[in-house]
């Protein structure tokens, strides 16, 4: 598919009157249209439901436009349990899915009402002895172990994750659980990450309805809900081509009418926890050419760095690259795009085929709606950068400010010893 980004050179350079680069900027038209597209490929199923990762783009801004179409929030924090209380979601419509989760995160959690999903059968004891009871509404999140398979295509290795209980581990827990008082349940799992192919959401669902017709029946636990959590990616590259939500949610159905509804299951809701999906395509971080070098590579040094964009550095991952104002010039250039950071990793594209750059310059990095802020540090003292929203209407709404040195200061608070540079 091509990729163009979604803002033009012209809007850019007005941006840039009232915030600098670098920045992320979010299409809220784009975001709207896709939810809408996921909740009718799901319409089928009564109770579906998508609880959005907070993780994938911690914003209150973003999470109040998932809201309006009636979208829940997966949380994994304290923090984020907290975002999504200040902006008005409440009980079930939050889902607190952790790991090594300490006794404080259970607590707040059930405070909020929100569905706890257990990622071990030790979670157990530890969440009764912080609560004093089993909540009657409890997940548990589960791991096949092994590889991961489609078309005998190996899309993962569950059985090296840290995440989730195991076969025989899930039918104590629900044993556990049930005679603790817990009435309602649900399973969770996520097996494969970024996933670009319509197969992966009805293979998984085959898994885990098999699963859960056979809890039913050995455990006599009534399931309410399945969570086939994320793992639906995004097409970064422009040589591969977007999931098709439709055909989804489409084969996901046709799995649950084989195997659940004829269990007498077929009231049970289906859940999702999209973040990439749900933002990624939707963001993009704006940067500008600072500095050019001329040495064994030819290098463009950018005023973002690793700090706005871990991705490339961390994973190797590719983000395509657009330069503003010259989409349809020659891409005879061969540059490595970096940031400033003290480490070789820093870059966001190496060996990578543009057209010619100059400084002053304006880089579109697609696709970091999603892990793209949210996974940004402070080394070097290097601070985060502004976020921000071109609305419908064309018009720019800062949805984040940029970090200060005061920001970055401000642990110290409890002494004197920046009290020059924290003010």
């Amino acid at each position: 598919m091509e990729k163009k980004p979604f803002v033009n050179l012209e809007q850019v350079q007005g941006i840039v009157q009232a915030y600098p680069t670098p920045f992320h900027l979010y299409d809220e038209k784009g975001i709207r249209e896709n939810v809408k597209q996921l909740k009718e490929a799901f319409s089928w199923n009564k109770g579906y439901r998508e609880y959005f990762a907070v993780k994938a783009t911690p914003n209150p801004f973003i999470l109040n436009i998932l809201k309006e179409y009636g979208c829940g929030t997966d949380c994994s924090s304290m923090t984020e349990l907290m975002m999504s209380d200040a902006c008005g979601f409440s009980g079930h419509d939050i889902m607190f899915s952790s790991n090594d989760t300490p006794p404080e995160e259970f607590a707040f959690a059930e405070k909020m009402g929100a569905i706890i999903n257990l990622d071990d059968i030790t979670h157990i004891a530890c969440l009764e002895e912080t609560l004093g009871y089993i909540p009657e509404t409890i997940s548990c999140r589960y791991n096949p172990g092994g590889f991961f398979k489609i078309s005998n295509d190996i899309m993962d290795n569950p059985g090296d994750a840290k995440y989730g209980m195991t076969t025989e581990q899930i039918f104590e827990a629900f044993s556990i659980l049930k005679e603790k008082g817990a009435k309602d349940f649900g399973i969770h799992a996520f097996l494969a990450s970024n996933t670009v192919t319509n197969e992966y959401y009805p293979t998984l669902a085959k898994v885990l309805f098999e699963l859960a017709v056979e809890l039913q029946e050995k455990t006599g636990a009534h399931i309410k809900f399945i969570n086939l959590s994320g793992g639906i990616g995004i097409p970064y590259r422009p040589d591969q081509e977007p999931n098709d939500i439709y055909a989804i949610g489409d084969g996901v159905r046709k799995v649950y009418e084989e195997i659940l509804t004829p269990a007498g299951m077929g009231d049970v809701e289906i859940y999702t926890e999209l973040g990439r999906f749900m933002l990624g395509p939707y963001g993009c971080l704006v940067t500008r050419a600072i500095h050019e070098k001329h040495t064994h590579k030819e290098y463009i040094g950018v005023d973002a760095c690793a700090v706005n964009l871990m991705r490339p550095a961390m994973y190797g991952a590719y983000h395509h690259i657009t330069v503003l104002g010259k989409e349809d010039a020659p891409e005879d250039h061969k540059y490595d795009i970096s940031g400033s950071l003290c480490e070789n990793n820093d870059k966001f594209a190496i060996d990578r085929m543009l057209p010619r750059i100059e400084k002053g310059d304006y880089l579109v990095i697609h696709d970091t709606g999603a892990h793209g802020f949210s996974m940004g540090y402070n080394y070097n003292g290097k601070l985060k950068s502004a976020e921000l929203l071109l609305k419908e209407d064309g018009t720019v709404q800062m949805i984040r400010r940029a970090e200060t040195p005061k920001d970055y200061f401000a642990t110290f608070d409890f002494c004197d010893v920046m009290k020059e540079y924290g003010k």
